[in-house]
């Protein structure tokens, strides 16, 4: 090969092969602008044991204090290992994303021969002719898996927070309610106890007696089946924040949920935003056209593969002179028994499937948006509803019975029932505003693009909660 070749051929391919470029942390932040209000700024792959260190050190900083919602997103950003490794993941897909938009490295062969004192010497340089013209498409198949890399990344970030809201919300109502699930309890042990000694002074016949008794056997089958959900949600959510054993011991929960939102968010400030920016439908467009791109790149390489190879040998004879022969070799794979035909087909039924899937997601984002928020507003309507009017009813029927109490005209039973009753809807109240909380979680992740099973439980009402007391 002569001088000219190397001199103009190899910087020409070196200059475009190094088009496409992925950067981790351009991609890191990236989500922290699109996204402030799930990743605060705090979204980052620590690769280093610097970087390690200070991101432990600022998530214990957080530990200190009782753990809101807000910290306890930071602290999974800051802390989890699972989060660390989904980032690393996503490094490694945009190198191999990267890696696609490149030709395979030349090759370079070397022979030395001798025969009857003359001596042979041959170079080639030869590459992949198709992969040498199909670089742009190359390049553009690359580009369209780095975009598809980052907004999967930001569909994982955001399913990630979203299950740390949750599991606050559920670790915090569980507590909540464990420690009414204790009030009911006491009460009934104390009118087992006292029905006891009624029935043994004779003043209580064994009906009556066992009555209390199974009300004693209730609750404390719901004390422990509350215990065990405070301990389940507690460590859900310390398995979500990354925290090891002595993290865990530090981890304080605030004593109640937030408060409600005085009022909802209005449905016509929903509706516009069914299919802007929705994550799930770049992902769709993205899938497709990829497809398209992958597809027009298999087109030609399905009939067949040319690879081009420039030589340059130099003969020796007995006497020492040389002499110089320079050509070009041209390899073709002849399609005598594949076609391609079948990875044609192939490529197109994938392409038309990812036409189909994009169709159908613009066509069902709407319909996830009206379940979403019809889940939201039922949810703020009956937590509002056992806030405003079921709670104040059962506060002012309790301040009846006390009087009616005092005044001899009901029996120490009837009040410790009112007052199991009572704490009932306290517990039903609690589970009303949890469901409110997981559902706006759902519909806030819901506005981005990411539909996701709400998980809400049937909420309890004042006349069943009664009737099962």
């Amino acid at each position: 090969m002569s001088h000219i070749h190397y001199r103009y051929l190899l910087p020409a391919l070196l200059v475009m092969t190094g088009c496409t470029s992925f950067d981790i942390n351009q991609s890191t932040q990236k989500i922290n602008q699109q996204y402030p209000a799930y990743t605060q700024g705090k979204l980052a792959l620590a690769s280093t044991s610097a970087q390690q260190k200070d991101m432990k050190v600022r998530a214990a900083s957080l530990l200190h204090d009782t753990l809101t919602q807000d910290a306890a997103v930071q602290i999974a950003l800051l802390n989890s290992p699972a989060l660390q490794a989904m980032l690393a993941q996503h490094q490694a897909d945009g190198g191999d994303a990267e890696q696609e938009g490149r030709i395979q490295n030349p090759v370079f062969n070397f022979e030395r021969n001798r025969q009857s004192g003359e001596l042979e010497i041959a170079r080639m340089l030869s590459f992949g002719l198709l992969d040498l013209l199909s670089l742009p498409q190359r390049q553009t198949l690359a580009q369209h898996g780095l975009a598809q890399a980052q907004t999967q990344l930001s569909v994982n970030v955001i399913d990630r927070v979203n299950q740390v809201r949750a599991a606050w919300v559920r670790a915090v109502a569980a507590q909540q309610s464990l420690e009414y699930a204790m009030q009911v309890s006491d009460a009934a042990d104390a009118g087992a106890v006292l029905a006891e000694r009624m029935l043994n002074a004779g003043n209580f016949n064994k009906l009556q007696a066992a009555r209390q008794q199974a009300f004693k056997a209730d609750a404390v089958a719901q004390l422990s089946f509350a215990r065990y959900t405070g301990l389940a949600t507690r460590e859900a959510l310390v398995r979500l924040l990354g925290l090891n054993d002595e993290q865990e011991k530090k981890l304080k929960l605030p004593e109640h949920l937030p408060d409600l939102p005085v009022t909802p968010l209005a449905a016509e400030n929903i509706g516009p935003q069914a299919t802007k920016d929705r994550l799930d439908i770049q992902l769709a467009k993205q899938e497709l056209d990829a497809a398209a791109a992958r597809q027009g790149l298999s087109l030609v390489s399905s009939f067949a593969d040319i690879e081009l190879g420039i030589r340059r040998d130099t003969n020796f004879d007995a006497s020492g002179n040389s002499d110089i022969k320079r050509g070009f070799t041209v390899s073709l794979r002849l399609p005598l028994f594949d076609w391609g035909d079948a990875q044609r087909t192939a490529m197109n039924a994938k392409t038309l499937a990812a036409s189909y899937r994009l169709q159908d997601t613009v066509n069902n984002a709407g319909s996830h948006l009206r379940v979403s928020y019809s889940a939201y507003r039922s949810m703020y309507d009956i937590a509002r509803q056992y806030h405003d009017e079921i709670l104040p009813i059962r506060k002012r029927i309790s301040a009846e019975n006390q009087l009616r109490y005092n005044g001899m005209f009901i029996s120490v039973f009837e009040l410790l029932a009112d007052s199991r009753e009572q704490v009932n809807s306290v517990l039903a109240t609690i589970n009303a505003e949890q469901q409110f909380w997981l559902a706006d979680a759902a519909l806030q992740a819901e506005l981005l693009g990411r539909p996701s099973a709400s998980n809400l439980n049937p909420v309890k009402s004042a006349a069943t909660a009664e009737t099962a007391h």
